[in-house]
């Protein structure tokens, strides 16, 4: 007899996805974002700090439903996007943006932190010397902050497999299209007999929460101490 039956399988391996995908997409676009506030000075920087930070005090389903707004077929970029063959709302790429933005921040913050702790003066000595800066950033900065963006990266991956409020809010709970590990202990605890299932799907959630972690911790000692030496 299975541990897990096909529904639970299936919502394992959609988080899975989902999580990946939503913290490979975010990566330059936090790396980017992590830097500028970090480095650069420039009007609307703390209104961009604060967007950035949105999602970590809003409640999830606001967020998703301001997704749903947005990006339903009957808005204009959901008509748009559904005349170019693109579905979001309702489809697991759905699920993956709305975990993108909410495990956005985490990513952004550990990033923002490592490279603040570069002393700027070793990228100052490097372009004094003729160094571009993409060649100061990538011989320079990327090593030193590598710690911070596994950690940020991680984290962002731990965060998408427990989303959950903006998750179903904006792309539903469909059993094997959209239903999302969080979603279907949800889903069976609401039915009879379900209990089970849903305490199965829990033990996983945890597991993987706390490998996330160990992971994060192991691989930015590993880093720091290649760098070290």
């Amino acid at each position: 007899m299975e541990w897990l039956g096909p529904q639970e399988w299936a919502a394992v391996a959609l988080s899975l996805k989902v999580s990946f995908w939503a913290m490979l997409a975010s990566l330059p676009f936090g790396l980017l974002v992590a830097y500028a506030l970090a480095r650069w000075r420039f009007p609307g920087r703390q209104m961009l700090n604060g967007l950035v930070h949105l999602p970590l005090i809003l409640p999830p389903v606001v967020t998703g439903y301001l997704l749903l707004m947005t990006f339903s077929p009957r808005a204009p970029i959901g008509q748009a996007l559904e005349v170019l063959g693109l579905s979001i709302a309702f489809r697991w790429t759905g699920a993956a943006l709305a975990a993108a933005i909410m495990g956005f921040p985490l990513m952004v913050r550990a990033m923002r932190l490592s490279i603040e702790a570069v002393d700027p003066r070793l990228e100052e000595a490097a372009a004094t010397l003729g160094a571009s800066r993409a060649k100061v950033f990538l011989t320079i900065t990327l090593p030193l902050i590598l710690p911070g963006v596994l950690t940020g990266s991680i984290l962002a991956f731990a965060k998408a497999m427990g989303e959950f409020g903006a998750t179903i809010t904006f792309v539903s709970n469909i059993p094997g299209q959209t239903q999302t590990l969080p979603s279907a202990i949800y889903a069976f605890l609401q039915v009879p007999g379900g209990e089970s299932s849903a305490l199965r799907l829990v033990a996983i959630s945890i597991a993987v929460a706390m490998s996330a972690l160990l992971l994060s911790e192991w691989l930015s000692r590993r880093v720091a101490a290649r760098l070290v030496a």
